[in-house]
């Protein structure tokens, strides 16, 4: 086999590759506008989809204060508070979810940044209005800074559970 007339083949496969990859991961990095139908508290909802198919988001990169005991974990400080705020800006409204590296907690619930159709991140929202913290977990980083930024802010401000 002639390696040389295999050699330009090699290179336009990887290089039209190399140009598709990145464009298709990155339409894959974000949902169309989907509706929130449930909100279980400050940092977990529900949305459905257009084909009408049910999915628990965890919003990724915060952490709320629990609004209910469940299991081992009782209310929290601040948790009913974070929970109805949460459930004002998200019930019936549609948002689009951007992912980051991993998609799925150990729970099987979607990880995710959310937004408004105003374009606000409701992540950015809950840590700025001191409804919840910063709660980064690897690989999952994409706005760390930004969030321990508005988190300083809050916290600066008493806004929230910071009173």
């Amino acid at each position: 086999m002639n390696l040389s007339k295999l050699s330009p083949f090699i290179l336009i496969t990887f290089l039209l590759f190399a140009l598709v990859a990145p464009i298709e991961g990155i339409s894959q990095s974000k949902t169309g506008l989907l509706t929130v139908t449930k909100v279980s508290d400050g940092d977990t909802f529900w949305v459905t989809h257009p084909s009408g198919k049910e999915e628990k988001v965890r919003l990724i990169g915060i952490n709320a204060p629990e609004s209910r005991k469940t299991g081992n974990k009782d209310v929290e400080f601040f948790g009913k508070e974070a929970s109805v705020y949460a459930k004002q800006l998200l019930l019936n409204k549609r948002v689009r979810l951007e992912f980051d590296v991993q998609k799925y907690d150990r729970y099987k619930r979607t990880l995710a940044y959310a937004y408004l159709e105003s374009g606000q991140m409701v992540n950015s929202l809950l840590v700025k209005e001191g409804y919840a913290r910063v709660a980064t977990y690897p690989p999952n980083v994409r706005y760390q800074e930004q969030f321990q930024k508005l988190e300083r802010e809050a916290r600066s401000a008493r806004r929230g559970l910071w009173r």
